[in-house]
């Protein structure tokens, strides 16, 4: 099987997404059910594969050890000094949770920002992956408390707006959009609620994928052991979209190509 291709990404971009799962085997067969997606061996080690869409990769799913972090899917955002990273993050009053470790030919993180939403960050050759391209996520959509308190808060940490060359914000009316090249690869949303009893409401990165029915994959998710419910549709669009929570409690959408 052939070496997948790496590169070096922007840094401060977002470079992956990934989800930690409580038995990578049953999680690997629900997001097959779902999402026709195959798997194949990581760089990482046994506990990590790479999902697989039309031969491209797709997202990873890991293995978490007892008494981990929760099922939650996660952005990834490349760095270029992983501890530099962490030392914003800790300084802007956000989580360190795990790292940085260093994970194959690179180091990683996990982090919570100050409102509780998990994201990680990485140092180091990532699969060739941009959002919103290809067989990589359609969106990654940060629901915050405050939107523009948050797009202050990931600019320091990850630099955004400068060096030239790197992602750069565009603050709207109620939204911020983060944008490298031209494409957008972040929006970040006000509206969570932190204490609210319905995770679906409160501070996360939610990781849409494009699919080519999603009622039939919100069918598909039922029948495997998860739950799906249907969402206004997304960025003003007509199509039908569902958010799904799949039988560990990992929320994600799915939204018609």
């Amino acid at each position: 099987m052939p070496a997948l291709e790496r590169i070096m990404p922007v840094a401060g971009a977002p470079c992956w997404v990934n989800l930690i799962a409580r038995d990578l085997h049953a999680a690997q067969s629900f997001y097959t059910e779902v999402m026709d997606w195959e798997f194949r061996a990581s760089t990482l080690g046994n506990n990590f594969s790479v999902a697989m869409a039309h031969g491209e990769p797709v997202a990873g799913i890991g293995a978490c050890s007892p008494g981990g972090p929760p099922t939650v899917w996660t952005p990834y955002f490349a760095v270029r000094d992983a501890d530099e990273t962490a030392d914003r993050v800790r300084e802007r009053g956000a989580t360190l949770a795990i790292g940085p470790l260093k994970l194959g030919a690179g180091r990683a993180a996990l982090a919570a920002d100050r409102d509780g939403a998990v994201f990680g960050f990485w140092e180091g050759p990532a699969l060739a992956w941009s959002v919103g391209r290809g067989s990589a996520p359609a969106r990654l959509d940060l629901q915050t408390r405050h939107a523009f308190e948050a797009a202050i808060f990931y600019a320091e940490v990850f630099d955004w707006a400068q060096p030239p060359g790197g992602c750069t914000v565009d603050y709207a009316q109620d939204h911020v959009l983060v944008q490298l090249a031209g494409d957008t690869v972040a929006t970040l949303r006000g509206g969570g609620i932190e204490t609210a009893p319905d995770p679906k409401i409160r501070p996360r990165w939610n990781v849409d994928f494009h699919v080519q029915d999603s009622k039939e994959a919100a069918a598909a998710a039922i029948e495997a052991g998860g739950d799906s419910s249907p969402i206004p549709s997304l960025a003003g669009s007509a199509k039908d979209a569902f958010v799904i929570r799949d039988p560990d409690g990992g929320l994600f959408t799915v939204s018609d190509d």
